[in-house]
Parts: structure tokens; sequence; C-alpha cells
């Protein structure tokens, strides 16, 4: 006799209670990774919170 299985059962039931989150939390992800990447190093050096933050000298030229 097989065994009952009950993960099928729980990830529809939680799918159900969860999935407004998990949209959320990919749609916000997608927004700020798209924001991020379109910044350029330009936009940093003039960006107040930048200024104020480089602590550690993080836009500073490698080359």
């Amino acid at each position: 006799m097989r065994q009952f299985d009950p993960w099928p059962v729980f990830f529809k039931r939680e799918w159900g209670r969860n999935w407004p989150f998990l949209v959320g939390f990919a749609v916000t992800g997608y927004i700020v990774t798209k924001v991020s990447l379109s910044l350029t190093e330009e936009d940093a050096k003039n960006s107040p919170f930048v200024q104020k933050h480089n602590r550690y000298g993080l836009l500073t030229s490698a080359s």
C-alpha cells in the first residue's frame, strides 16, 4: 500500500496563502534590479546620498 504524501497538499494550501507576497517580492526585486543596473558611475558621483556615505572609497576607480 502506498504511503500518503502530504507535500502536494501542503504546497497547494500554502501557495493559496502566499502567492501575493511571492509575486510582490518578485516584482519589487525586478524593479530594484532594473533601477540599480541603470545607474551609472556618474550618477553615483552626483548623488548626495553616495557622497555622504562613501566612507570606504567605493567610487574610486582602480585604473
